[in-house]
């Protein structure tokens, strides 16, 4: 009896090997369990006795130290070197995809001592044997490129006809659609998150996406990706770029430039196009992280003596503490002068509530938007004339462009008209927005003023009750600039928002504005 007769003799233990690349196939005819079931079969009739199973339900690309089971499997062996094990797999392929990791697996297993049996391939360590064996593996590593190049085909045709084909983005979800087939879908209440983001940073609410990715973290229903409860600022980065909130879909990589989709667009493309140009200028100080409720008006109030932002603090008392804003510059002649924070916020809150006006001044505001309205409905039509003239000249331009990419030779030169072509396309995708949105439906004045007027009316009550972003909101657009802020004196002259000057002007001709407090109101000229 020879060598290899007394180890086969002595060979009885053995481990299953199963894999498929997909979920779907984990519970399909090819599955995991189906796998298990025939390597079983096949050690009961060799006499092996199985003694565990590693099964992995991903590719692992080539590499099979990327697939978990694999890695178990071959850990499992070291851990026990004395023993001589049959690896069983019931297909070529389930080994590896790969000549060279086939042939580096096959490496690994002999340094092991352990020796492999496939269900459909003899596996033979003759030089003619080891020759059809590459042969094999070769023909399953093309397989799997052709299958792969055969899927980016399919999912590149896919998105030149407007389909989103990779993961849903947050906010969206997949759905079956009985024209469109899968097609993303608003994953609410995360998709009227996401839109409040995007619009907020477009308006200039939120000032950088330091201040976006606050928000969502105060959102419970939007998911976060860190066991802090917060979430990556790369993440906040990749929302604000995706155009498929818009309702376009794009694919760079595969040379697919923007175009619309089927799916519903969270925000408009004006909006998106707004992201991208705040994104650019990049100049926006964020809002201070360590504004919290009890200080609103922190950054906000200037001292007056140095026109720096005042910082606030709880200062500790014999009983309680206390609240207090103060200016902390170094050379300023109030630096680390503590003022109540009573005297700060009681004041803002008479000059708030100040700015309201009597409801007899608003009978004559809502007529004079009316026919601001009226004037500026006439204009739009105008206008959609003018871009309808600019989406004439894009086009004659593209078509130059196209016309020179022809009779070019130089891929430099080739590459810049398809730049610029492709700019041109994005202007011609914000125009057509443009056109369709310039002229408003019936209906949206009296949308429009509501709000209007519900802020104009109430701005102490709107920022009384509201939570510190809607506190941040109202500062911002009742006044053109922060407030200033004397120990001595006060606050100081304030410059208001527009819309309450030409209040304060109604007011000063008509004296229907309530004034409270010791601060000055700039009356703006008209001209007749």
């Amino acid at each position: 009896m020879t060598q290899n007769d007394k180890q086969m003799l002595e060979i009885t233990k053995a481990v299953i090997y199963c894999r498929v690349s997909t979920t779907r196939q984990k519970t399909e005819g090819g599955g995991l369990e189906s796998q298990e079931h025939r390597c079983r079969q096949y050690a009961d009739a060799q006499g092996y006795g199985v003694e565990a199973v590693f099964p992995d339900d991903a590719s692992g690309g080539g590499d099979f130290m990327n697939r978990p089971g694999m890695v178990a499997l071959l850990s499992y062996l070291d851990a026990q070197p004395d023993k001589n094990y049959v690896v069983v797999f019931d297909d070529l392929k389930r080994f590896a995809r790969d000549t060279e990791f086939h042939i580096k697996l096959r490496r690994e297993f002999q340094v092991r001592g352990a020796r492999i049996e496939c269900l459909n391939f003899k596996l033979d360590d003759s030089p003619e044997g080891k020759f059809v064996e590459t042969i094999f593996a070769a023909q399953g590593e093309l397989e799997r490129e052709q299958n792969r190049r055969q899927v980016i085909q399919k999912m590149k045709a896919r998105v030149e006809k407007g389909y989103w084909v990779f993961h849903a983005p947050i906010g969206y979800k997949y759905g079956s659609d009985r024209i469109h087939g899968k097609l993303l879908v608003r994953d609410e209440p995360v998709a009227s998150i996401v839109a409040e983001a995007l619009e907020g940073f477009a308006s200039g609410r939120f000032r950088s996406q330091a201040e976006v990715k606050r928000f969502l973290e105060t959102k419970p229903d939007f998911p976060k990706d860190l066991p802090n409860g917060e979430i990556r600022a790369w993440k906040v980065t990749k929302l604000l770029n995706r155009a498929t909130y818009a309702g376009y879909v794009e694919a760079p990589n595969w040379g697919i430039s923007l175009r619309k989709g089927h799916h519903e667009p969270l925000v408009s493309f004006e909006t998106f196009t707004r992201v991208q140009e705040n994104l650019k200028e990049g100049i926006r100080p964020a809002a201070r992280k360590d504004i919290n409720e009890d200080f609103p008006l922190r950054g906000f109030v200037l001292c007056d003596d140095c026109g720096k932002p005042m910082t606030a603090c709880w200062s500790k008392g014999c009983r309680k503490p206390y609240p207090y804003y103060l200016c902390n510059a170094r050379d300023c002649v109030s630096s680390r002068k503590s003022i109540p924070r009573s005297k700060i916020e009681d004041g803002f809150a008479d000059i708030l509530m100040s700015l309201q006006p009597t409801q007899q001044l608003f009978g004559l505001v809502k007529a004079m938007f009316k026919d601001a309205w009226d004037m500026r409905l006439v204009e739009t039509h105008d206008a959609k004339e003018t871009i309808v003239k600019q989406l004439q000249d894009i086009e004659k331009q593209i078509e130059g462009l196209l016309d020179r990419i022809v009779d070019a030779s130089s891929p430099s030169v080739i590459g810049a008209y398809e730049g610029r072509i492709a700019k041109l396309e994005r202007e011609k995708i914000l125009l057509n927005e443009q056109t369709r949105r310039i002229i408003p439906p019936k209906g949206r004045f009296e949308e429009f003023i509501e709000l209007s007027l519900e802020f104009l009316s109430t701005p102490w009550n709107i920022y009384d009750n509201g939570d510190l972003l809607l506190k941040q909101t109202v500062l911002r657009l009742a006044f053109s600039e922060p407030l200033r802020y004397s120990r001595k004196e006060g606050y100081r002259t304030i410059e208001t928002a527009f819309p309450f000057k030409v209040l304060a002007g109604f007011n000063s001709q008509n004296s229907e504005m309530v004034h409270r407090g010791r601060f000055e109101l700039p009356t703006p000229r008209f001209v007749v």
